[in-house]
């Protein structure tokens, strides 16, 4: 075979018939022709599927090739991936997606190098398939792989000129793996180029060389050969590169590449995927697309593609995980569709052309297109709201900043104390009460964790307190009130919201950004970003494989028994296998059978005793891997354990209340549906010892009443006492029987199902409970006892939260809220049924008595200013005239109001007013324009009166604690 044979690509082929050529070819090779993963990853190592070769991670590392049935050492599949380390460029360079399409053929353990070269060749070149130009075609291969070489131009006959050798940088995978490891399966690489002619560019392969960039050559498919298993470097700090003892190909073609290619067009936004999706972009909004200056209709039409992908794969837009990265994917698109004019939800009005262009290949989207669209519609009329919502977390962060300006440590009786009254009465004036409570709340939080370190001890915060008697209005944060970097940066990540705009309307409340710390808080989210999307060994198979290769499956006997004996198989610490545990030492155990459960399908894992002869240690968790391996969590207490012992195995009584909150759930999840309908769907869960927590799609919170219909269904079980009974059955007849699923679980063919033996009524209709699930649970429901509902709240744009107690759990919380209740109406001496009334006239009395205070502090403050402002020192000071003024007992708002009094009377051009805790600085508007700034003159003069503060050029204010040090430094500080 040679390359004198030119000829060019097969243009009119669709970016469809390019996978369909593309899977065909390598079916003709033997190859078995898989569907395509979910985007969602297959295993936790990454968020989202980010490589084609991720789905058979465990094939590559020796299990067996079977799938769904059929045995196949060749497999080939069209693998939609998302990758989004560097989305900030999707839409500016030629090169970057957030979703694509990576084509593979993959082999584990048959062919190699020979086949993988000469049918990667055959497929771009043959005028049957691509059919592209031969003498356009360029290679890059690691600088020491000679059997490549050989095979690229002897058996295909590239000339040498048109192949690059480049180092483990470049060509191997992972990058740099010799050297740098992971140890492990590695191997050498070959990319293949197409030369797209001098339209794209004037460089040459030669400059390729040195330059690695190009859009004239473009990379169109990748040949991974892992052939060496990388172990520790040697002596002398070299690597050391052993045969594997089979070896596997791993390649990745992208499709939107060779559809540029095969198309001829200049990049991925004008072939006939996305150029539909653009022209109609351009249509909305009346704007014309321009190509590569066109930046906002690219995102529009590259976002919607991933987005669409992502929610049709069952991602719910959310707050955290891939559903937060969703969300950010789909909020840059809705933001570059507002530069373009969408005020309305206009992008779910695209979701159509994506299902024409990719509904044949990936069905899920036809499926599922109207729910994909209303969930992008519902998200685009929420975040073109931003502006509300923004400012809404913005209020938030202000009240939660002031709320640490509010206390002072007492060293006498070493606690946290609330002493600043001002930043209550800016808090509850300007965001109320619920403000106030969540602000202290969340600082009594934050400062608890640091304080338990060094014995400081803290409490909710009372608002029957005599601190909270005076509520008066207060329009400024306290002195030094700064907004933290973090929740500058949340307010851009999450909302939108640029640094400027955060710090602009901060200003108006008096309030200061921590704009270094935001600027730290914007590099580490990239870094985290890009550090998401790496694939590699150590990602893709974790670090403690090879400590647990050989194990068997363990032997689970927990539903039946809570204690039984194992014999130790092994011992694992830090990776490695260990042959003895002393006492004091932690370490992961595998026992030949448990009656210890595996953490899983939302339920902890179980904690309790091992003994042996001469010792015995505490199970801390209880793990299981995917091949079913259980591992325990140890502390050896006494003794010594070691690799084949006997043992026996006790779980701690808290199983039960685990049982009961788990059965509970199953019941909650039924009785959920019964009453919302069947759109609820479980998001999540949490089943532990002392509570239960479920996460369900619903769009809206649920009323008390719906809560007390819901509690009201499950007491019906509990009092009917059904039998609860699980069996193992076939999946498919599991599902024909209406078992429910249980979220993020993946099952087998054979599952195991339990059911509660007996249906509750709901308005005349019959509500059952059965899932699949491999928990633990009680044998009938009267052993649940108790249950009530603590809360229902919102976690994510359409999933709730509600968390529930059972059993002594639940009857405790209710016992102690009934306490406090009747201890509250007595302190106010009413009775429970009067609490409320009598909360409302007490907040009336307040609010009179704290109008009244502050009209005698306006009188204090007007007192000490004299007529006319005739107490103030006026003088002539760096061109200004400037007024100054101390005063004593007043601050806030009042010191605010004395400063624009004294202003207004004295004729200066700046006002300086200091008091024993406060400093404010005031400058008129033609004082302004002449070079005077408000924010810098305080700064110098808090710094002298032993503080800090800032603000604008008219006004700025700071906390300080010598008032005549502050005024003293005026004459210097011009």
């Amino acid at each position: 075979m040679t390359v004198s044979q030119t000829g060019s690509p097969k243009v009119g082929l669709t970016t469809a018939q390019i996978r369909e050529k593309y899977l065909s070819f390598f079916e003709s090779k033997g190859h078995l022709i898989l569907p395509s993963h979910s985007t969602v990853a297959p295993d936790p190592t990454t968020l989202f599927t980010v490589a084609g070769m991720q789905p058979f991670k465990e094939q590559f590392m020796g299990a067996p090739a079977v799938f769904d049935g059929r045995a196949s050492k060749r497999v080939t599949t069209a693998q939609k991936c998302v990758r989004v380390g560097d989305i900030e460029n999707v839409g500016r360079t030629r090169r970057h997606l957030s979703l694509f399409e990576m084509m593979g053929n993959f082999s584990f353990g048959d062919y190699f190098k020979k086949e993988a070269i000469e049918w990667a060749w055959e497929f771009l070149t043959s005028p049957e398939w691509m059919g592209m130009d031969k003498d356009k075609m360029y290679v890059t291969i690691y600088k020491d792989d000679d059997e490549a070489f050989g095979y690229w131009t002897e058996l295909v006959g590239l000339p040498e000129g048109h192949i690059h050798r480049f180092d483990a940088d470049e060509n191997f995978w992972p990058a740099n793996a010799p050297l740098e490891g992971p140890n492990g399966p590695c191997g050498p690489c070959s990319e293949i180029y197409y030369d797209r002619g001098p339209k794209y560019g004037d460089d040459t392969w030669a400059d390729y060389y040195h330059t690695r960039e190009s859009a004239r050559f473009l990379e169109v498919w990748n040949l991974v050969f892992p052939q060496y298993d990388r172990q520790d470097l040697d002596a002398n700090g070299q690597p050391v590169l052993k045969d594997l003892p089979f070896k596997n190909i791993d390649t990745g073609m992208g499709l939107e590449r060779v559809a540029s290619v095969v198309q001829d067009v200049p990049d991925f936004y004008s072939n006939d995927v996305f150029k539909p999706i653009v022209d109609r972009v351009a249509e909305l909004s009346g704007k014309p697309y321009e190509g590569e200056t066109s930046v906002s209709h690219r995102v529009v039409a590259e976002h919607i593609r991933s987005v669409s992908m992502i929610l049709a794969d069952g991602v719910a837009f959310s707050n955290t995980g891939r559903g937060y990265t969703t969300r950010k994917i789909a909020r840059r698109a809705i933001r570059h569709g507002y530069m373009l004019g969408f005020r309305e939800p206009t992008l779910y009005k695209l979701v159509e052309l994506v299902v024409q262009g990719m509904g044949e290949a990936y069905p899920e989207l036809r499926e599922n297109q109207s729910k994909v669209e209303k969930a992008l519609q519902d998200e685009e009329a929420r975040f073109l709201k931003t502006l509300e919502g923004g400012i809404q977390r913005l209020r938030v962060a202000i009240s939660r900043a002031a709320a640490k300006q509010i206390y002072s440590y007492e060293e006498q009786s070493n606690t946290l104390k609330l002493t600043n009254k001002e930043g209550y009465h800016f808090i509850q004036s300007q965001f109320g009460d619920a403000a106030f409570i969540n602000a202290t709340d969340h600082l009594h939080d934050e400062i608890s964790r640091e304080a338990r370190k060094s014995g400081v001890h803290t409490s909710s915060v009372n608002l029957d307190d005599p601190f909270f008697e005076d509520v008066r209005e207060v329009k400024t944060a306290p002195m030094g009130t700064i907004i933290s970097g973090v929740e500058a940066f949340e307010l851009y990540d999450t909302y939108g919201f640029p640094i400027d705009l955060t710090k602009e309307i901060a200003e108006e409340y008096g309030v200061s950004v921590d704009e270094a710390g935001y600027a730290e808080s914007l590099e580490h989210a990239q870094e985290v970003a890009r550090a998401g999307s790496k694939y590699g060994k150590s990602e893709l198979f974790g670090g403690n494989q090879e400590a647990l290769d050989g194990l068997a499956a363990t032997e689970f006997i927990g539903y039946d028994h809570l204690q039984g004996e194992g014999q130790v198989l092994a011992l694992v610490g830090a990776g490695e296998r260990l042959s003895a545990l002393g006492a004091g030492s932690e370490a992961t155990v595998v026992l030949s059978r448990t009656p210890f459960y595996g953490e899983g399908g939302g339920e902890v894992g179980d904690t309790g005793r091992i003994e042996w002869d001469g010792g015995f240690g505490q199970v801390r968790d209880t793990q299981k891997t995917k091949q079913g391996v259980f591992l325990h969590d140890v502390l050896v207490e006494e003794g010594e354990l070691t690799e084949g012992a006997t043992v026996r195995a006790v779980v701690a009584p808290s199983r039960a209340a685990i049982q009961r909150h788990h059965t509970a759930t199953h019941l909650l999840h039924a009785a959920l549906r019964a009453v919302l309908g069947e759109g609820v769907a479980q998001k999540g869960s949490l089943v532990a010892a002392d509570r239960l927590r479920f996460d369900f799609s619903h769009g809206a919170a649920m009323t008390p009443e719906e809560i007390a219909k819901v509690e009201q269904l499950v007491s019906r079980w509990v009092s009917a006492n059904f039998p609860v009974t699980w069996k193992e059955m076939p999946i498919a007849e599991a599902k024909a029987a209406g078992a429910t699923a249980l979220f993020g679980e993946k099952y087998g063919e054979t599952v195991r199902v339990v059911k509660v033996e007996g249906d509750v009524d709901y308005g005349g209709v019959a509500v059952s409970s059965m899932e699949l699930c491999g928990g633990a649970h009680v044998t009938r429901t009267g052993d649940i006892g108790a249950f009530v509902i603590l809360a229902d709240e919102n976690v994510a744009a359409g999933v709730r939260r509600i968390e529930a107690l059972a059993g002594d759990a639940a009857t405790a919380w209710v016992r102690e809220r009934l306490n406090t209740m009747a201890k509250a109406a007595a302190l106010l001496n009413t009775n429970p049924e009067g609490l409320e009334a009598r909360v409302g006239g007490l907040q009336a009395q307040l609010k009179a008595a704290e109008k009244e205070t502050a009209n005698v502090r306006k009188q204090l403050a007007e007192a000490q200013m004299g007529g006319g402002g005739s107490a103030a020192t006026t003088r002539d000071l760096g061109g200004f005239k400037v007024a100054s003024l101390k005063l004593s007992g007043i601050e806030g708002n009042e010191l605010r109001a004395a400063a624009d009094k004294l202003l207004d009377q004295s004729g200066a051009d700046i006002v300086v007013i200091a008091a024993d805790k406060g400093l404010v600085v005031k400058a008129t508007k033609a004082a302004v324009e002449r070079g005077a700034h408000a924010g810098q003159l305080v700064g110098k003069l808090a710094a002298a009166g032993g503080g800090k503060g800032g603000g604008r050029p008219d006004m700025a204010q700071a906390g300080i604690t010598d008032a005549e040090g502050a005024l003293s430094a005026l004459e210097t500080a011009f």
